[in-house]
C-alpha cells in the first residue's frame, strides 16, 4: 500500500473496536516465530482465518474491522515482524517480503494449524499470494483484498496517485516539487509531511466521512517508517525499488488450486480498478468481486456486503 506516513496514521486512530471483542493491546499472547517474538489476538469459533495487514509496516489493528466473522471462524491477528507490538529488526536490512511469508509459515506451525485460511490486505495480499504459491499444501482458502499482482501494480498505484494529487492538489505538488528539485526524496521527513497534506479519503475511500478520526489513542507502532521504505525503496512514493520493486505472481497466480477470492474497490485509487479486474486474467479459477461503494477498504464501507461474501467464500 503506498503512501505516506502521516495518511497511515489518520487510518489507525480513526479505528474503533468494540468492546465485547478483546483488546489488541491486551488481550493478546505472544509466539516466537524465527528468533522474534510475534504479537497475536485470536478468538471466535471454526476454521483459522489468518489476517495480514498492509504497508508493508502496519500492525494488525486496522484490520480489527473484520472482528464479527469470528462467529464463523476463529480470528487470527497478529503483528508482523516490526510492526505493532511484535520485536523490531536491529538492522533495517532485516526487514523483506522473504522474512513476511517465512514468518506466517513459522506462526502457522506456533500455533498448532494444519491448514490455514488467509486474507492479505493491500500488502497483506502480496505476503498472502506469495505464501499460497510457496506453500499452498498448507492454504484452504485465499482472499487478496485490494492488492497487487506485482511490481507493476504497484508503480501504477504510485502513477496515479501522484497524477490524482496533482490534479486536485496542484498547491500540494508544487510545493512537493520544489522540495524534490533540491534532491528531497520519499523517505526524508519534509517530503512525508507534504505529502501527508492530501486527506485519507482523497485517495482511498468512497465516503471519506467513514474515516475522520475518532478521538481513539492510536495502537502502539502504527506504521514502522524505516520499514516501509527499506521495502519499497527511498523514493518509493515515485519510483519503487527493493523488494517491491521486483515481486511478480503473475505467471504462478493460475496454477493455485485452492479456493481464490479477489476482491476490490470501485473507488480505490490505490489498487485501482484497472489492474484489479486483470487479476482475472492471471488468476481466472478466482472469484473476483467490485465493491462499486467503497475504496481501499470494503471492510469499513461495505461490511455487511463484504462478510456475508467471505462467509459464503469460506463455505466452499
Amino acid at each position: 500500500m503506498k503512501t505516506c506516513i502521516s495518511i497511515f496514521l489518520l487510518l489507525m486512530i480513526s479505528i474503533t473496536v468494540y468492546g465485547q471483542f478483546p483488546d489488541s493491546e491486551t488481550d493478546g499472547k505472544y509466539f516466537e516465530v524465527n528468533g522474534a517474538k510475534l504479537w497475536t489476538v485470536s478468538f471466535g469459533e471454526g476454521k483459522p482465518l489468518i489476517f495480514i495487514a498492509g504497508g508493508p509496516g502496519n500492525n494488525h489493528y486496522g484490520l480489527r474491522y473484520f472482528d464479527s466473522l469470528s462467529t464463523t471462524n476463529t480470528l487470527v491477528y497478529y503483528d508482523a515482524f516490526g510492526r505493532g507490538k511484535s520485536d523490531t529488526a536491529e538492522y533495517v536490512t532485516e526487514y523483506s517480503l522473504e522474512r513476511d511469508i517465512e514468518d506466517l509459515e513459522g506462526l502457522r506451525k506456533a500455533m498448532g494449524f494444519s491448514k490455514i485460511n488467509i486474507l492479505g490486505h493491500s500488502y497483506g495480499g502480496v505476503v498472502a499470494q506469495g505464501y499460497a504459491i510457496k506453500y499452498p499444501e498448507n492454504v484452504s482458502h485465499l482472499t487478496i483484498a485490494n492488492s497487487f499482482h506485482s511490481y507493476l501494480m504497484w508503480q501504477e498505484n504510485c502513477d496515479n496517485s501522484n497524477h490524482e494529487i496533482k490534479t486536485n492538489y496542484p498547491e500540494v505538488w508544487e510545493e512537493l516539487m520544489k522540495i524534490r528539485e533540491q534532491g528531497a526524496v520519499s523517505s526524508d521527513p519534509i517530503h512525508q509531511e507534504i505529502y501527508g497534506r492530501v486527506p485519507y479519503g482523497f485517495l482511498y475511500a468512497y465516503n471519506p466521512e467513514n474515516f475522520k478520526p475518532r478521538g481513539r489513542k492510536p495502537y502502539p507502532n502504527p506504521l514502522n517508517v524505516k520499514l516501509y521504505y527499506q521495502m519499497v525503496g527511498k523514493d518509493g512514493d515515485f519510483l519503487v525499488t527493493s523488494d517491491i520493486g521486483t515481486f511478480d505472481y503473475r505467471k504462478q497466480l493460475k496454477d493455485l488450486k485452492m479456493p481464490v477470492l479477489i476482491y476490490s474497490g470501485r473507488y480505490d485509487r490505490v489498487a485501482v480498478p484497472r489492474m484489479m479486474v486483470e487479476f482475472k486474467k492471471y488468476c481466472p479459477q478466482a472469484e473476483f468481486v467490485m465493491f462499486e461503494k467503497s475504496g481501499h477498504n470494503p471492510q469499513v464501507e461495505e461490511p455487511a456486503a463484504l462478510f456475508n461474501l467471505i462467509r459464503e467464500f469460506l463455505r466452499k
